[in-house]
């Protein structure tokens, strides 16, 4: 493939997903669309950058009192309401959820889509503040939860601890030039000296990871922080972040063993809210295998999410 064709691939990845969210911002009012979030906030950057992020509150917010937190990180070029169907699951449930939008990493601007590890502090900032935040309920800062898919992943994997070995990309990309991962670094490098690998947040008691990036830039040595309950997501047919590459190092270098959950012909874009009349998306982003009922996945997996929160955060009640 030539470098042309394949800057082009990557881009309608990255980019097909961030056009039809516009087309559908544009064309159904947020206060009329079933997976609109209950608030939009402006969350102070560490780099004093704006982030964009909403919340969902739980069902029996009017009660009040300190609930536990979950914050979400999306996948290059998404946004915070690409998985909407699992944060209002979480709200069924009681939990305060909040999904930020990472800046140069969405669906309207992907000019930073490789700087990895500016992410985390992002999310560090989001759970800033939503521990501050007024709303008709608080947020325990003793119960916090995040979950990431993707590059939120791997955000999600540095912030409990992991530090990635980043200069690995290049050795792996040498390997494997045509891996989407290497594709992307290709047309846009990244330099060393911007690379953050310890961004810790002690303040995440319990994460969800589903099919992480740069799975192979974590060892056993640089996962050795992450002491804390992990649920693990992989794609059986992963056509974006292959096997053995991705999930597997994070799954047998965590010194706690992960809750991991392998689904069979699930692709990459399966943990990705369900395509339906509301949610519009690009063919690649809405393909599944053939006879994989990704409706029928997402409300599997969202229950599974949700147990493993209420397990280890405990139940969505309200404490004063």
């Amino acid at each position: 493939m030539s470098a042309p064709n394949a800057r082009l691939r990557v881009c309608h990845l990255l980019c097909f997903l961030g056009l039809l969210l516009l087309a559908a911002l544009l064309t159904a009012p947020a206060s009329a669309r079933a997976d609109a979030p209950d608030q939009t906030v402006t969350v102070q950057g560490p780099d004093g950058v704006a982030i964009q992020a909403a919340v969902w509150l739980p069902d029996d917010a009017a009660r009040g009192g300190a609930r536990p937190l979950v914050v979400i990180s999306h996948g290059n070029g998404g946004w915070y309401r690409g998985h909407h169907d699992t944060a209002e699951a979480l709200a069924h449930a009681g939990f305060i959820v909040a999904a930020l939008t990472h800046p140069g990493d969405n669906f309207e601007d992907q000019s930073r889509s490789t700087q990895l590890t500016a992410r985390a502090p992002q999310l560090s900032a989001l759970i800033d503040h939503m521990l501050a935040w007024q709303g008709p309920v608080r947020a325990d800062p003793a119960r916090i939860g995040a979950f990431g898919f993707s590059a939120g992943g791997f955000t999600v994997t540095q912030a409990v601890g992991g530090e990635p070995e980043m200069r690995a990309i290049p050795a792996y990309c040498a390997e494997h030039p045509d891996h989407f991962a290497c594709r992307l670094y290709a047309i846009q490098p990244v330099d060393p000296a911007s690379w953050r690998p310890e961004a810790r947040d002690g303040r995440i008691r319990a994460a969800v990871i589903a099919a992480p990036a740069l799975g192979f830039a974590f060892t056993p040595d640089s996962l050795k922080s992450v002491t804390i309950p992990v649920q693990l997501w992989q794609a059986a047919e992963d056509e974006i972040l292959p096997a053995p590459f991705n999930v597997e190092p994070i799954r047998d270098g965590l010194g706690r063993t992960p809750d991991y959950h392998r689904v069979e012909a699930a692709m990459h874009f399966d943990f990705l809210t369900p395509c339906d009349a509301q949610n519009r998306l690009p063919r690649p982003l809405c393909a599944s295998s053939p006879g994989f009922d990704r409706a029928a996945f997402k409300s599997t997996f969202n229950r599974d999410v949700t147990r493993f929160f209420v397990e280890t955060l405990g139940a969505g009640a309200a404490t004063r």
